[in-house]
């Protein structure tokens, strides 16, 4: 059920040197990353946001744990992330198998003394573009379904080591159909509401312990190819192009665009790093003004 792969750590480790030694120079370049000797772990690492973010936190000095169901594209990544002098392994991991996830972090623990960050970017899946009335229950659930399930098995898999170490930062990402309804998006709206109530109960139970807990609310990101698809499906139902329904989109922002994968990595990075601290129970926007907090 499970594969690991640690020869892209190992390759990494052959590089860091050479990083190193590039940045021990004077200016700007001598400064340390954000994420500096930082441990994560990202489930769903291969997708269009998964792999922003692990290349903005290995980009930031984190040694970053890519998972996914799909080996093959998760050590692609690694090998990308490896190349530019970034630590890095890939493994094989079901964020909807508990016992898979709980092995994972319980060797990324005993091989690097600790877990970090904790960030879940699955794909929920479930259609959208129809009316509640006129999808099936089981159609409606799915979203629903997934994300409490691998929310659930992720967050309190890693924030039982994280309570431990007395540190660590658990991360979510959600949609602004989580408070600004959008006819037509299925379960997905109440999925990610979800999330966020998850996240904030998270926070409160895992906070004494020093463990930091947030969520990500973007209004989706055009470059990211999932996203892409599902604002599709909400064009073929209103009969406009995917263009203008993008632009529809945009027009409601305050920005009058849609935030990029990158500047979702960005965002990550802050709220994952000591600069945040202070922050846990929260919903960073990233609506681009979409929705005003």
């Amino acid at each position: 059920m499970r594969t690991a792969s640690r020869r892209h750590f190992l390759a990494a480790g052959a590089v860091a040197p050479l990083a190193a030694a590039a940045k021990s120079s004077s200016g700007p370049a001598a400064c340390k990353g954000l994420l500096e000797g930082k441990v994560a772990a990202i489930y769903g690492a291969a997708g269009d946001i998964g792999s922003g973010v692990a290349r903005a936190f290995a980009s930031e000095g984190a040694t970053v744990c890519l998972t996914g169901i799909t080996l093959a594209k998760v050590e692609r990544l690694a090998e990308e992330i490896t190349a530019t002098g970034g630590r890095c392994e890939a493994t094989r991991v079901d964020a909807l198998d508990a016992n898979a996830v709980e092995q994972h972090l319980d060797e990324v623990v005993k091989r690097f003394g600790r877990i970090d960050i904790a960030f879940n970017l699955i794909n929920l899946g479930g259609p959208q573009g129809s009316p509640l009335a006129e999808m099936k229950m089981a159609e409606f659930l799915q979203p629903i379904d997934v994300a409490m399930r691998t929310h659930y098995i992720t967050g309190t898999a890693a924030g039982r080591h994280m309570t431990r170490q007395k540190s660590g930062v658990i991360l979510a990402l959600t949609a602004q159909v989580a408070r600004k309804p959008y006819t037509n998006s299925g379960g997905f709206g109440v999925a990610c509401a979800a999330i966020e109530g998850l996240c904030r109960q998270l926070a409160i139970e895992l906070g004494p312990a020093g463990v930091r807990v947030v969520t990500l609310r973007s209004s989706g990101s055009p470059d990211a190819a999932g996203v892409s698809a599902a604002i599709a499906e909400h064009a073929r139902a209103a009969g406009v192009s995917l263009g203008e329904f993008k632009a529809r989109i945009a027009d409601k922002t305050m920005l009058k665009r849609m935030p990029a994968v990158a500047e979702v990595a960005s965002a990550a990075v802050i709220m994952a790093s000591d600069r945040a601290s202070a922050v846990t129970a929260a919903v960073t926007n990233l609506t681009c003004g979409e929705i005003a907090d």
